[in-house]
Order: C-alpha cells, then sequence, then structure tokens
C-alpha cells in the first residue's frame, strides 16, 4: 500500500484523537520547571522483588529523570525498603492523602494493586501533579470516563505503564505498521491470547501483620479477611482486578485496537463463552456481589478459560482467548497476537515478530517501516516508556500511552469481563458508552466504592 495511504489513514486517526481530547489541549498549561528536574513522590512500591506489583520498579525508573521527595505504601516493611534504597532521606507515608496535604510533587507515580489505580490518580492530578500509573488503570468502564474527565479538567500529563506500546524492541510498533501500511491486505482481524487464571481452594484468614494497614489496602472494595495469598495475588479476585482480562488483556487487546484502528472507539458486539473456578455459581448475581450483598468463598474467583470475540462497525473482530487454537492450518500459541488479513498474516509477542510479510520485507520496505513508526509514535523515537513520559511532561505533548485511549482498552477488556459474568451476547454503543437493552449489564459498568475510600 502507498505511503499516500499511510499518511492518510495517520492524518484521520490523529483528527480523531485529536477530537477527542480537545479539552485536554485547551486547559494543558505548560509550566516552566523550577529547578533542572522535577520532583516525584511514589505511591505503591510492593518491595524491591516484586512480591506484590511492580510499583517499586517504575518509581525507581522514574528516579532517573526526577528527584524522589517521597514515599507512601501501607506496608512499613515496603515503605522502609524503598526509603532506603534513596539513602533513607524521603518524606515517609501510609495514606496517600497525608502525603498530598504536605506536598506537591511534580509528578506521582502509582503502583498500587488496581482497584486504588483511579481514586489515588484523582486525588494526584487534582493535587496539580503529572502521574504516571500502572496499568490496567481503571475497575470498571465507569472509572475510565471519570479518570478521563478528571484529566481533561486538570490538564496534567498522564501515562499508563502499558510498555508495549514503547519497549520490547520495537515488536509490536513494526507489527501495528505492518498492519496499517496494508501489507496484510484488507479485512484485517486479530487473534489474541492472553493466558488463563489458576483456581484455589478457600483460603483461611491469617492475623494481620503489624506493620500493615490493611483497611487502607482494601480501600473501595468490600471488607475481605486478610491473607497472604489474597494480597499477594489480587489479580484472580474480581474485588481488586479483572484476572487475565485486564493483566495481560491491557497489553495484547490495546496493540489489536491501536493496529485496527479502534483505539479512539469501541466494538459494537461481544460474545463468548468461559469458565469460572467452581466457587462460582453458574447464576451467580455479580451485581449484588460488587455491593456486598452476595458472598463468595475467600479463593480465586475470575475467570480460567475464555472465547470471546469483540466485533467492530466495520466488521472487523479481536478474538480474544486464553489460549488460541487452530488446528486447519496449525496455529497454536498461548500469549501473543495474530493479525490475519486477505494477503497475509503476522504473529507477534514480547519475543518474535514473525510471518511471510515479515520475511519478504526489504531494506526500502523496512525504511519505510520505520518512518510509519515514528509517525505512530506521534513523532518521537519510541524505546523508553518513562522517558516518554518526562518527554511529554517537558513539551506538553500527549504522551504514547494516554488515558483515553487506554480508557478504550479497559472498556473492551471490561466488556469481555462482562460478558462472561451475564453469559450471553451483548451489543454495545461506544458513542454513549451503554450495553443496548440490557440494564443487569449496564449494572456492571461501575460498583460502589466503600465509603471513606474514594478519590
Amino acid at each position: 500500500m502507498s505511503r499516500h495511504w499511510r499518511r492518510d489513514f495517520l492524518k484521520t486517526s490523529a483528527a480523531i484523537g485529536v477530537a477527542a481530547t480537545t479539552s485536554y489541549w485547551t486547559k494543558r498549561i505548560v509550566r516552566a520547571q523550577e529547578s533542572a528536574r522535577p520532583t516525584v513522590a511514589a505511591i505503591g512500591v510492593g518491595g524491591s522483588r516484586g512480591r506484590y506489583n511492580r510499583g517499586g520498579a517504575i518509581a525507581r525508573a522514574a528516579a532517573k529523570f526526577a528527584d524522589m521527595i517521597a514515599v507512601c505504601d501501607v506496608d512499613d516493611r515496603h515503605t522502609a525498603e524503598f526509603n532506603q534504597a534513596f539513602g533513607g532521606t524521603l518524606k515517609t507515608y501510609r495514606d496517600y492523602r497525608d502525603l498530598f496535604a504536605e506536598h506537591r510533587p511534580d509528578v506521582v507515580t502509582i503502583g498500587t494493586p488496581d482497584h486504588w489505580h483511579v481514586p489515588i490518580a484523582i486525588a494526584a492530578l487534582r493535587a496539580g501533579c503529572d502521574v504516571y500509573c500502572e496499568k490496567p488503570l481503571t475497575l470498571t468502564v465507569e472509572e475510565g470516563r471519570e479518570i478521563c474527565r478528571v484529566v481533561e479538567e486538570t490538564g496534567r500529563v498522564f501515562q499508563v505503564g502499558t510498555q508495549q506500546r514503547s519497549e520490547n524492541n520495537r515488536l509490536f510498533l513494526k507489527a501495528i505498521a505492518l498492519v496499517q501500511s496494508g501489507r496484510l491486505g484488507k479485512n484485517v482481524n486479530a487473534y489474541v491470547a492472553i493466558g488463563g487464571a489458576p483456581t484455589c481452594d478457600p483460603i483461611p484468614a491469617e492475623p494481620v501483620p503489624e506493620d500493615l494497614d490493611w483497611d487502607m489496602w482494601v480501600g473501595p472494595a468490600q471488607p475481605a479477611d486478610y491473607s497472604e495469598r489474597r494480597r499477594k495475588e489480587f489479580r484472580w479476585f474480581y474485588d481488586y482486578s479483572g484476572g487475565k482480562m485486564t493483566d495481560w488483556g491491557a497489553h495484547h487487546i490495546d496493540i489489536a485496537q491501536w493496529a485496527l484502528g479502534h483505539d479512539h472507539s469501541g466494538p459494537v458486539r461481544v460474545r463468548g463463552t468461559g469458565q469460572f473456578p467452581d466457587i462460582v455459581p453458574s447464576d451467580f448475581d455479580w451485581v449484588a456481589y460488587f455491593a456486598g450483598q452476595a458472598q463468595l468463598p475467600s479463593a480465586f474467583n475470575t475467570a480460567t478459560t475464555f472465547s470471546i470475540d469483540l466485533e467492530y462497525e466495520d466488521g472487523s473482530t479481536i478474538s480474544v482467548h486464553n489460549h488460541y487454537r487452530r488446528e486447519s492450518d496449525n496455529v497454536d500459541f498461548g500469549n501473543g497476537i495474530l493479525f490475519e488479513g486477505d494477503a497475509g498474516r503476522i504473529f507477534v509477542n514480547r519475543g518474535k515478530l514473525q510471518g511471510r510479510p515479515v520475511d519478504e520485507l526489504t531494506d526500502q520496505d523496512n525504511q519505510e517501516l520505520e518512518e510509519l513508526i515514528v509517525e505512530l509514535y506521534r513523532g518521537k523515537q519510541p524505546g523508553n516508556h518513562m522517558g516518554n513520559f518526562f518527554e511529554c511532561r517537558e513539551d506538553g505533548s500527549l504522551p504514547i500511552s494516554d488515558v483515553f485511549t487506554h480508557h478504550r482498552t479497559m472498556t473492551a477488556c471490561h466488556l469481555c469481563n462482562i460478558a462472561l459474568m451475564t453469559g450471553r451476547e451483548l451489543r454495545w454503543d461506544p458513542k454513549q458508552e451503554r450495553f443496548l437493552d440490557d440494564e443487569q449489564a449496564n449494572r456492571l459498568l461501575s460498583r460502589p466504592r466503600r465509603p471513606g475510600y474514594t478519590a
């Protein structure tokens, strides 16, 4: 396909993006830095060995570009460990609200469990901070709408930690460029495998460690007894996360939507099947559960297997599986994305990009793809996701993993989970962001937050 077509495509995509973020741009104020390096506070650091999340890793990455001044974590051990890495000079907090009452850092990194991302991010934005938040950003579709509104209102810079948009040897960016340059032909669809979730026997309650504020850890979710596994493996509880759908799905569905040109819109239909752990009854009322009106044993409850199709207005589909297998032409993979069009197919994951369209690339083709990658990356050179965030802070541009496109990614992930919870095909209006003629499904677009633990 010609470079002329590519540039027209990108101009159209850019126009959509600008329309979606007009308020953001009109309210964004590029301020002069008072010092050579901005200040940063880390909220949720999870231990240096990543025992509970990657918060410490992203905070240390930010410290390469800024001066760390404070750390906040509900676990005093994590706080002390992180502080020690900075010579014991940081202000320390258990409650992020106390941090913002005393400090106004230029930047905040958020590495808490997923259910805390949006409340803390909103507090940071309204405190005047730019934010780098680990993925997945949202627990519900409504949280996505909420965080988009606050970013628009405050004009702050916000980067989500979906590093596949920047790093991994640019394999995913090259895959997107291959799709959008027309080298797979027309009618391109994506097949995504993200792995399944584990199961476990009911977990007994344990005493809360003295150096942990468990009530604060639970925060906006419904009260629950403490156990080390509940805390350490929070991704397998819908109370705090969305299972593999919002874990790896936040990465691979993101790339698939971007490649197919759906990163500013969304599907119109979602259908499929899946399985939950045995502790979840077949007719379980998830709406009542999230409101604290129904109970499950204290065990993993996210979907273990699934096969779901997201259908878009142009007829394309993104098919999401725990493991994708198609025996007719020897396709079998557990993690990655297969893009398939009329003229060929490619497969990409964090270790490889392969397929006939890749093998047939000439030096000139590769040069054209490199130019397209820079255009996809909004005119900047990809390679360092945290670096992109700080570069955008300086020039006022939109980070590569902005809150608006990530909301669309997470919406697709949440729709998959809601389809599994309701057990039926659903029709979705991506403009109104509501299900058509299905109020039960619409009630799963949001969930109550426990009083006292909101933004």
